[in-house]
């Protein structure tokens, strides 16, 4: 039954059951699966000019895989190593690269390229991007940051992530913060609606029709917001806002209030004011830490959502839209989950730190 030099396939159980488990696998390869099936028709007694026949292949083919198989058995089944084509850049080019890159910059800007990089090594560009792809660097980023100063920092965020994670038992801790100087901006022509293809279109010129204040306070457990907006954003406005929290506010409950170092926050008659409700207690953040206040988190999406790309002909229509997307928002909200303890954070702070200075040391010397 078998061809002319045709090895003889015999399978054992074990053999069998793996070879048509393959066949069975959605996601198996089909360079896998056809060997499989090449193997098991072999075992059968078909000749290779009868299986090759039968599934489509050349007979060298069908004779390869039942050689291998036959000497290697399953092992047998899988490529062989190629060496493929030999690398045209040592190690000592690679690192000559990442070195100018981190090291140094070119003559006509602060930052290298792909083509300018290329231009100086003498390699080609697609080179120079698979070295930064692998190792990395983009040094067409630049990121900005602020670390805070206060001498309080560390205690102010375990008190104020504390907050976060375990509130005090029957309390509201609100984050209460102004988003001052918001334009009403109207465009100089009309706006060009998105089409199928096109994307909205507007003029990048625009004239300004005034602007408000909004005051706001989250309310971390339901993800709620109180908002007022004021024509200015002086002690005498925030004031105002407090009093209007305080009449929303169940009179039995503490009230703790998470906000910033402004001056308005922190007047005579602001202080006078909290200390005639001894069950207010504010909290104040770090400077230069405005991430802690997770009204900010709000902020940016009242920022992306409503006015980042409105159209707006007067404050009046602005305060409109606010107030509509509070209402909006207040009807399904959702609270912002913290998850970084305070550790963490702090933690974190100090490895940048310690980087940052490690960095700076090393380019000094």
């Amino acid at each position: 039954m078998r061809g002319r030099g045709s090895v003889a396939i015999d399978l054992s159980v074990d053999e069998r059951g793996f070879l048509e488990a393959q066949l069975r696998r959605h996601k198996a390869a089909r360079s896998l699966s056809d060997r499989c099936r090449i193997v098991l028709r072999c075992a059968d007694g078909l000749n290779s000019k009868e299986v090759a026949a039968e599934l489509g292949h050349s007979e060298h083919t069908v004779g390869k895989w039942r050689r291998r198989f036959a000497e290697h058995r399953i092992e047998g089944l899988s490529d062989e190593y190629r060496a493929g084509r030999p690398r045209t850049v040592s190690d000592a080019q690679v690192a000559a690269v990442i070195t100018r890159t981190l090291e140094t910059t070119p003559k006509d800007a602060t930052h290298w390229s792909i083509r300018s990089m290329a231009s100086v090594t003498g390699l080609s560009h697609t080179t120079i991007r698979r070295i930064w792809t692998a190792f990395g660097l983009q040094p067409h980023r630049s990121e900005t940051f602020k670390l805070s100063t206060d001498p309080l920092f560390v205690d102010k965020v375990q008190d104020i992530v504390g907050l976060y994670m375990a509130p005090p038992n029957r309390a509201i801790v609100l984050c209460v913060d102004e988003k001052s100087q918001i334009q009403a901006l109207d465009r100089e022509q009309p706006v060009l609606p998105m089409a199928p293809g096109v994307a909205e279109r507007r003029t990048h010129t625009y004239i300004r029709h005034g602007t408000t204040s909004l005051f706001a306070a989250l309310d971390i457990a339901t993800g709620a917001v109180i908002g007022k907006c004021y024509k200015r954003h002086r002690a005498t406005e925030f004031l105002d806002f407090l009093k209007r929290i305080d009449t929303a506010m169940p009179p039995e409950r503490d009230v703790h209030l998470v906000m910033d170092n402004y001056a308005t926050h922190k007047t005579p008659k602001i202080k006078a004011w909290l200390a005639r409700r001894p069950h207010w207690h504010v909290h104040f953040t770090p400077t230069s830490a405005s991430w802690i206040n997770q009204v900010e988190r709000w902020f940016a999406e009242l920022t992306r959502k409503q006015l980042l790309r409105g159209v707006h002909r007067s404050t009046a229509e602005l305060e409109a839209d606010i107030n509509a997307f509070i209402e909006a928002h207040n009807e399904n909200p959702r609270p912002y989950r913290w998850v970084k303890s305070a550790d963490e954070i702090l933690a974190a702070v100090k490895r940048f730190c310690q980087k940052t200075m490690t960095r700076t040391s090393d380019s000094g010397d």
